[in-house]
């Protein structure tokens, strides 16, 4: 049964010839209830201190676990931006490693197409030069040989050349005399064998000159 401070005060005793002393026994109970009001109210107080302390136990629970989730989260996100900074690192090195061996191998190539291509110019040159030395060798030869005149071609004959009028019914015209169509021979064969002579090599030299350009 629970008593309450008023029950407490207003509790009545029966009389007896030996009994307590009324006056003492009311003092005492005033004072019990007294106390015991006291205690009652501290208790509610006690009691609502526990209930703000359970609150803000629960809240700082709460707190608790939002902030462990929240960082589980962090670490999981943190882990998979890791993860995917490391992959794309592979793929950025990888994709650089393969460019750069695309351009070592490209100017590799372009290396041996310049090498070939002065190759071929320094064989082209050695040919000009063959051809242009080959040139110069006939025509120093024509040109040695067209100076001594062998043919006296070049010689005034100390002479005149006679002139011999035929008959008007076959034409008029002037002959030179024997001598003199000798000579037109003779030079007409110097001639052609000077022209039949030219320095070889000319008509190749224009074929490398076209070539190079």
């Amino acid at each position: 049964m629970k008593l309450t401070p008023i029950e407490i005060k207003q509790q009545q005793f029966e009389k007896s010839l030996r009994g307590f002393d009324v006056a003492d026994v009311q003092a005492f109970l005033t004072l019990v209830s007294n106390e015991y009001e006291h205690l009652i109210t501290k208790n509610k107080e006690l009691e609502d201190q526990i209930e703000k302390l359970s609150d803000r136990v629960k809240h700082y629970e709460r707190v608790e676990e939002a902030l462990h989730e929240t960082l589980q989260t962090t670490k999981e996100s943190i882990a998979q931006k890791m993860d995917n900074a490391r992959i794309e690192a592979k793929n950025t090195v990888d994709k650089a490693q393969m460019e750069a061996e695309s351009i070592i191998k490209e100017a590799n190539q372009q290396r041996n197409q310049v090498r070939q291509s002065i190759l071929r110019l320094i064989d082209k040159r050695d040919e000009i030069i063959s051809g242009i030395s080959s040139y110069l060798e006939n025509a120093s030869a024509s040109v040695e040989k067209f100076s001594k005149d062998e043919m006296k071609i070049f010689e005034l004959p100390k002479e005149a050349p006679k002139v011999i009028e035929e008959d008007d019914s076959n034409g008029s015209r002037f002959l030179f005399d024997e001598e003199t169509e000798d000579d037109d021979d003779n030079t007409s064969d110097v001639i052609d064998e000077n022209d039949s002579d030219f320095p070889p090599g000319t008509d190749r030299l224009d074929d490398i000159l076209d070539e190079i350009d």
